[in-house]
């Protein structure tokens, strides 16, 4: 019987300065598009089926099946498809690494086809997939280990140089969207009219957004729409369905959950109770 030993001499590189943000697997349908949209780090869309374009800079590069493309941070850009042949994709958004190729175009986006590899960069990007939608002991861990296997992998075939992104700029998009909230509560909002009013990735806007603050952006839209119906019911006479319309809800039934849920009371209970405080003795009632 051989025995032979492989000695595993310790490794020359330190671990990436990378740290995963989202994954995500989509694929164009007839009621959904991209937006041109930018975000501050990086972003891997991997092409697993389908025909289509990418576009930034004033230029579209054609997509097909295999591809990668890896888009840098503050690059403007968005995705088309084929009507006859939608395209299926999985990307990775990656904070603190922005990649150069070694062709010296020293283009923000770059892009390869990795047609005899795609058994392999398939078996990470699905086991990365299967760990943050089942979310299993330690899935943070293992989705943070399994991108660095990937990058090293990449890496194998490509010699990409890198540097830290910048969490200044990321502040500043929370900030931008906060106070866009508040300017247009009363309209119609969701994650995607917010991403692109900051021109903002959506999936990276819910998680930085609630890492930030402390809850999604939707979340904190029913918060300031509450926050201005307790007004309402303090200091006016208006009937609540008003009130409801007013401050943005779209029905009077989901005002009354959203606020019983935030304050514990209906909104008529919340406005007798202010009403009973305001007639004590030495206060005069608000009109």
């Amino acid at each position: 019987m051989s025995n032979e030993i492989y000695e595993v001499p310790k490794s020359q590189r330190d671990q990436l300065p990378a740290k995963i943000l989202y994954v995500t697997q989509s694929k164009y349908d007839k009621d959904w598009h991209s937006t041109t949209h930018t975000h501050h780090f990086t972003e891997l869309i991997y092409i697993t089926k389908g025909k289509g374009a990418f576009i930034y800079d004033k230029k579209e590069v054609a997509l097909k099946e295999y591809d990668l493309v890896i888009i840098n941070p503050n690059v403007e850009h968005t995705e088309k498809s084929t009507t006859g042949d939608p395209l299926e994709y999985i990307a990775i958004g990656i904070q603190g690494l922005a990649f150069s190729s070694q062709d010296e175009s020293n283009s923000p986006v770059t892009f390869y086809n990795f047609k005899q590899e795609y058994p392999v960069y398939l078996f990470y990007l699905e086991h990365l997939l299967r760990e943050v939608q089942q979310q299993n002991d330690d899935f943070e861990l293992i989705a943070q280990n399994i991108l660095q296997i990937l990058l090293l992998t990449m890496m194998r075939k490509k010699t990409f140089t890198f540097e830290k992104t910048s969490t200044q700029k990321i502040n500043k998009d929370i900030a931008f969207i906060k106070n866009y909230i508040k300017k247009h509560f009363r309209e119609e909002i969701n994650l995607d009219i917010l991403a692109e009013a900051g021109h903002i990735n959506k999936y990276y806007l819910a998680h930085s957004f609630k890492k930030s603050v402390g809850v999604s952006p939707i979340e904190y839209l029913i918060q300031t729409r509450i926050k201005e119906s307790k007004i309402l019911l303090e200091t006016t006479n208006y009937p609540i369905s008003n009130i409801s319309a007013i401050t943005g809800f779209s029905s009077q039934s989901f005002f009354s959950q959203s606020f019983k849920k935030v304050t514990n009371q209906s909104p008529s209970q919340y406005r007798k109770l202010k009403s009973k405080k305001n007639q004590r003795p030495g206060k005069k009632a608000l009109l």
